[in-house]
């Protein structure tokens, strides 16, 4: 059965992107609004084909320049993030030359950053700050790679620059940063422990197509997505700071919602 599921899942994916992204090509190329949204609509489907069921605890926060912090796990955290908003994301360069997924990335208008470029940061910092002005809502990935879905890797502090230069190139008094927390938390309805979170979890040394493999073929995984305490940034906001702080709040919520998850089980 899991060749056939796997089989049919393609399709269904096929049929959905055939339908989508020349669309949302046309859009983004003509500047609509709609190519805004679109993307969510195109994730949601593409998240109940893949088997994921998403759990949005909080909400997204209204205000605008809007940066959201997110812990990293997987490929997936892009479409599941997306089902609960109008967002874009920051993404290392890298990705735009993925196949498919580099293709979906700049169609929901990525902004692409050489991490390990530090001469670059300002002027990056700065691609960011313009988008956030303009009303988008960007989600940082701060860890600067993937995990194993148990913990919170250390943030990388350089882009968080980005906050303070939207407000010195727009003149706004001060831009909303909201910790984001995703977790995989049950396969096939059981919860998933530190040992089968691996299933779901995409470290940097895994081959993509491989592990894009077991996802299709396992294909019922429950996801939480938590939204935090958000944070008013002002000029004078040190980024370090600001980035444990997105820190602590993103690895408190990863933690409630894992361990949230085995009790219920234990109960």
């Amino acid at each position: 059965m899991s060749g056939l599921r796997v089989s049919l899942v393609l399709v269904g994916v096929a049929a959905l992107v055939l339908v989508v992204v020349p669309l949302q090509y046309i859009l983004v190329k003509t500047g609509s609004a709609f190519g805004n949204r679109l993307p969510r609509l195109f994730h949601r489907l593409l998240a109940r084909l893949l088997g994921f069921r998403v759990h949005v605890h909080g909400k997204m926060v209204k205000g605008r320049p809007l940066l959201l912090v997110s812990n990293h796990i997987s490929w997936s955290d892009i479409i599941l993030l997306s089902t609960a908003g109008d967002i874009s994301f920051i993404a290392k360069s890298e990705v735009r030359n993925w196949p498919f997924f580099g293709s979906l990335a700049v169609l929901q208008r990525s902004v692409f950053v050489e991490r390990e470029r530090r001469g670059k940061t300002g002027e990056q910092a700065s691609e960011i700050a313009s988008r956030l002005a303009a009303g988008d809502v960007m989600v940082l990935f701060a860890e600067g790679t993937t995990s194993d879905g148990n913990r919170v890797l250390p943030f990388k502090t350089s882009l968080f620059g980005a906050a303070s230069a939207a407000i010195r190139e727009t003149g706004a008094e001060a831009v909303t940063v909201q910790p984001v927390a995703i977790a995989y938390t049950r396969l096939h309805g059981m919860p998933m422990g530190r040992y089968h979170r691996a299933v779901a979890s995409w470290p940097g040394d895994v081959e993509l197509l491989p592990h894009l493999r077991t996802i299709l073929r396992e294909g019922a995984f429950d996801v939480d997505i938590r939204f935090g305490e958000p944070m008013a940034v002002a000029a004078g906001t040190n980024r370090k700071e600001l980035a444990r702080i997105m820190e602590r709040r993103v690895r408190a919520m990863l933690q409630t919602s894992l361990m949230g998850r085995e009790m219920q089980s234990e109960a």
